[in-house]
């Protein structure tokens, strides 16, 4: 049956609603036909991809749901807005130095990903930054130019040392962040006992505190840099050794996700008097390294909120231009090659989680009696008497009396007074209580706040096909948000609302905060599932951390992963499938031995056959079962 009030919706509506074309940022839209597209530039032009489309290719194919979609082209227009923008501002403004952009390695460590940003950023001189042996290998063995810089943050112990030397001497511009004193005097020695002049760098914490959701790498109290007066000591310790020509670069961080501009406009405006202080006191310097910060507007609101951000790409890169230069300029302190390591913003957009609803709960009343029996409690009557007496004027005496007449029926079934159809005749004429009020509230001017949570005590539960701890674990983390949104059918009206439970089975694992402009919801609107088809959810702007940063909660593993490239045409190739996890695989991740397993399990089956609890011939499928599923994807599979 056509539902009227898809009459009047349309995909603009749904655009407004879920917010696509603010938090898209040029790369997603919704379609006339009510899909939401990837919108990748290829040769100049926007090429429409439907999602849908794409998950109907993968599952041609196939490949299961939960899908990570890596859009390659995203990638790579991203790494080229960020060094692009920078050049502009550069170029624009007559800024002496030289923009390097190093992508943090701990953000995103897939390889495919690292291979692509490499490969990608080679002509822009894009490094990496590495914050551990392992991530440094990784980055000498995908750097190509000599250009680009790779920054080594984080402890350093001898072998991550030497191994940096050996990239200086081979020509690698390596640099190794001093973040704690005790590094310091393990360069020096390791340096002059290989004999390889270091490239140093000193990290500094800044007075200068942010506000955000990743603000703690800001202040004095920050874990990981140098006091200042560390800094000095620092400086001292150089010059004792005659090695303060080594110093050439200043490095401070102030948050991973800052919203407000003026956070890092009075940073950059602290580091350059530290870096000027620097240059007065001998060391050659030259780079100045403003770690991560630029954010992702992650609700669409473009203000300062903590998943927001309230500037452009373009007004980053113009005023950390303009304020290096106002500050250094009138010292006469040659402009230094600014640095970035900007993660987040560069990876968030090119990666999309996709999974299918399963199943749906919905708090709504059941069947009631026509007519309730005169013999029936008291309090049942009381019930019926508060639905029909509802009105927007007595909402919330409405509401008080039907929540004590409730409680006092389920007091009475505790103590055995009334029998269980009872209680269920009053949870029902409860429920359509509430249900009643929800709709008169939405006619009344003023809404009691306990009414105004009601929709989301009573919103329907989409239990969905992935893992909130392996694919999206910040939301449980940190309470992040992500623009989540279905894929299709938004040219109907969304008449559900919802939160979203995924197929962990921990409390935890569920998703009731979603972006709205300029505050969150606790609910999101969803369509009615149809009977027999498949309904799809996006959880976009996913790229950073959360692949790194998962874990295998009840043994979900990785999801299945899909590399999108797009070729002049529109058309499209998968450039590269990845399969999800095995069960088997997660098993050995937290050391099983699915052939231990097996065996021990074949000796359990064995026994059964001896004691008559099954045949030989039913053993031989039991086993085959048991097989099948070590082998098989750790999320749920439709035949």
């Amino acid at each position: 049956m056509n539902n009227p009030d898809n009459k009047k919706w349309s995909s603009r509506l749904s655009n407004e609603l879920y917010g696509v074309n603010e938090w898209g940022a040029d790369y997603f839209s919704i379609s006339d036909s009510g899909e939401i597209c990837a919108l990748p530039m290829v040769d100049g032009a926007r090429k429409e991809l439907s999602l849908l489309k794409l998950v109907e290719d993968l599952r041609e194919r196939g490949t299961d749901m939960p899908v990570l979609l890596r859009f390659e082209d995203i990638l790579e227009e991203q790494i080229g807005r960020l060094n692009q923008a920078f050049n502009h501002a550069i170029t624009s403004m007559d800024y002496k130095g030289q923009y390097r952009g190093v992508f943090p390695i701990k953000v995103n460590q897939q390889c495919h990903v690292i291979e692509e940003i490499a490969k990608v950023g080679a002509k822009y001189g894009h490094g990496l930054e590495a914050g551990s042996k392992a991530e440094l290998l990784i980055a000498l063995s995908h750097i190509e130019s000599e250009e680009s810089c790779i920054v080594c943050n984080g402890y350093k112990d001898e072998e991550f040392i030497d191994l940096g030397l050996h990239a200086c001497k081979m020509g690698y511009k390596c640099f190794f962040v001093v973040e704690t004193p005790a590094e310091l005097s393990i360069i020096i020695e390791r340096s002059q006992i290989l004999g390889i002049q270091p490239l140093i760098g000193a990290r500094v914490k800044l007075a200068s505190i942010v506000s955000g959701h990743w603000n703690a790498t800001s202040g004095d109290r920050s874990i990981f840099g140098l006091s200042i007066a560390q800094l000095v000591e620092m400086v001292d310790a150089l010059k004792a050794v005659d090695m303060l020509d080594c110093l050439k670069l200043l490095h401070f961080h102030l948050g991973s996700q800052i919203p407000n501009i003026r956070d890092i406009r009075g940073g950059v405006i602290e580091a350059c008097h530290v870096y000027m202080d620097l240059v007065e006191e001998g060391a050659p310097m030259g780079y100045l390294d403003l770690g991560g910060g630029l954010a992702v507007d992650y609700d669409g609101s473009k203000t300062s909120q903590i998943h927001s951000r309230n500037y452009t790409l373009d007004e980053y890169c113009t005023d950390v231009v303009d304020v290096i230069m106002s500050t250094l300029d009138p010292e006469g302190i040659p402009h230094p090659t600014i640095v970035t390591e900007s993660g987040r913003a560069t990876i968030a957009y090119s990666s999309v989680l996709l999974f299918n609803v399963l199943d749906v709960a919905k708090f709504e009343p059941g069947p009631l009696p026509e007519t309730i029996p005169e013999t029936e409690h008291k309090l049942i009557h009381d019930l019926q008497e508060a639905l029909v007496s509802a009105q927007t004027k007595n909402l919330q005496e409405c509401y008080n009396d039907a929540v004590f007449y409730r409680d006092e029926v389920r007091e009475l079934f505790k103590r055995g007074q009334v029998s269980l159809r009872t209680r269920s005749i009053a949870e029902n004429l409860f429920l359509k209580i509430m249900h009643r009020i929800i709709k008169l509230a939405d006619k009344s001017q003023r809404v009691p706040p306990e009414i105004e949570n009601l929709k989301g005590q009573l919103a329907d539960i989409y239990y969905c096909n992935f893992s909130l701890f392996q694919s999206l674990p910040d939301i449980w983390a940190i309470d992040q948000i992500f623009p989540i949104a279905p894929i299709h059918r938004l040219n109907e009206k969304p008449t559900r609302e919802t939160i979203i439970a995924d197929i962990t089975c921990d409390c935890d694992g569920k998703i009731d905060s979603f972006s709205n402009m300029h505050e969150t919801r606790s609910t999101l609107p969803l369509h009615e599932l149809k009977e027999g088809e498949e309904y799809y959810i996006g959880a976009f702007l996913v790229g950073a951390y959360q692949e790194t940063l998962g874990d295998l909660h009840n043994l979900f593993g990785d999801p299945n992963v899909a590399s999108i490239r797009v070729n002049t045409d529109g058309s499209y190739d998968f450039a590269d499938e990845i399969e999800g996890d095995q069960i088997a695989d997660v098993l050995s991740y937290v050391e099983y031995s699915p052939q231990t397993m097996k065996e021990r399990f074949r000796k359990l089956a064995e026994k059964a056959v001896r004691k008559g609890h099954i045949s030989a011939s039913e053993r031989q499928k039991i086993m085959k079962a048991f097989s099948d599923s070590l082998s098989g994807y750790t999320y749920y599979e439709k035949e």
